[in-house]
């Protein structure tokens, strides 16, 4: 087992990103675990988690800076790998006329809550049938061991009001 790191790179989204990341964790000797990557505003964004030995190390940390003269800015954290907490795992949808503050208002009520935030995507799109602009989010939330999932159900539904939101909450089997 090597050293764990995490990375976030971001550039104009055109062909090869990916590659040239893949292509400098590989030549280190890197073990790619697991990423998440998306084009939003027409830039590329993303995340990776592998390991290296523990000897590549700098030399990949080098090569990775150099990636900055491709465009590519990349930040780069080191550590243990994440270990999943215990607690229960909830998924959360939503769907309303798109405004300002949304994703504040239920992220105040999910954080008053003590409940972490895993995954999270956002849109804002034409509805199907009114066309009207609707903001759409979808989120993994982790409880932390012995929450209530009935007080944060209650508490994001006392929003969906204010909100003219449909909130469905569903616990993950698990």
């Amino acid at each position: 087992m090597g050293r764990h790191m995490v990375l976030t790179a971001i550039a104009k989204d055109r062909p090869g990103l990916v590659d040239a990341l893949a292509d400098v964790i590989s030549a280190a000797g890197g073990n790619w675990l697991e990423s998440s990557m998306a084009r939003l505003g027409g830039e590329f964004a993303g995340i990776v988690s592998f390991e290296v030995p523990d000897d590549r190390a700098a030399t990949l940390e080098s090569a990775l800076a150099a990636l900055s003269s491709e465009g590519i800015a990349v930040t780069l954290r080191t550590g243990m790998p994440d270990v999943e907490e215990p607690g229960r795992t909830v998924r959360l949808d939503l769907v309303c006329q798109d405004q300002p503050g949304i994703l504040r208002a239920v992220t105040r009520v999910i954080a008053a809550e003590n409940v972490s935030i895993e995954t999270l995507e956002t849109l804002v799109a034409p509805g199907s049938m009114s066309g009207e602009m609707l903001f759409r989010a979808s989120a993994d939330l982790r409880l932390p061991a012995g929450a209530d999932v009935g007080r944060l159900h209650d508490a994001i539904q006392a929003i969906a009001a204010d909100l003219m939101a449909d909130i469905d909450m569903n616990e993950e089997e698990g």
